[in-house]
Parts: C-alpha cells; structure tokens; sequence
C-alpha cells in the first residue's frame, strides 16, 4: 500500500491507556524516542494494539509545526521530536522542512515558506517538530 503521508515511523505499541471514548497509544521508535496517538478505543480493539504489537506511526508534514529556541515553552501538544535541520526544500507558498532525528529517522513538515524565513531556518539549525496526538494514524500489518 502507499500512502501520502510523508512521515512513515515503524515502532511497537508501548502501553495503551484507555479512555472513555479514545485510548492513549505511546508508540516506541528506535532509539528511546517516543510518538504518542490518540485513537478510539474500537480502533485499539479492530487492530489490537496491545504493548509490543507493531506498528506504523503516520503523520502528515502539513500537521506538524516547527519550533525553534523553544526551551521553557510549554504546549498542549504531545509530541516533541528534538534535532537538526538537515534539508530545506522551498516553494513560491510553503517550504518543506527535513529534521534530524538524534536516531537517525527524519522528520518532514511543510510550512509556509514565511514561516521558515521567520524562524532562521536552514541547515544545521536546531529545530523540534511539534504534533498533537490525534494527528496520528496507526497503521498494522493486515
């Protein structure tokens, strides 16, 4: 199957914490870093997401935002993925972004390309890719 999203992270289910309608998914990548999704719990039941159950973590790079010199700022949203900014690919609209990850992964977001102008980026430059935890789509092998 192929698919459009541009972030495709292959991980194990760490522990499911339920919910009265949606279940908390923390999904271990390699490298100790973590993705957490929030899905329903008759999707937690359909794909039986139980710990050590592989998985796919999918995240669109339009979902994702681009923090720089975040120290100190605190976010309601559950993902933060810490790294570099390894390629910048601009457009006339949008710029993508490609982060580093510490494990050797990278991260893709596509922001607008005055956003990328007003956070400094290029390559080289510390950056953490934000996402909120519905913006996660778990995936299993069929």
């Amino acid at each position: 199957m192929k698919i459009s999203a541009r972030n495709v992270f292959d991980g194990s289910v760490e522990a499911v914490k339920p919910g009265a309608i949606n279940s908390e998914v923390v999904v271990a990548l390699p490298g100790g870093l973590r993705i957490v999704a929030t899905v329903t719990n008759d999707s937690v039941s359909e794909l039986g997401l139980v710990a050590g159950k592989a998985v796919k973590a999918l995240v669109k790079a339009s979902s994702i935002l681009v923090l720089t010199e975040g120290d100190g700022v605190r976010l309601s949203a559950r993902n933060r993925l810490d790294g570099t900014v390894s390629a910048l690919s601009e457009g006339p609209v949008s710029t993508e972004v490609a982060i580093a990850l510490p494990n050797g992964l990278t991260v893709y977001a596509t922001i607008t390309r005055d956003g990328a102008t007003a956070l400094g980026l290029k390559t080289g430059v510390a950056a953490t890719a934000v996402f909120k935890a519905p913006s996660v789509i778990i995936g299993v092998a069929a």
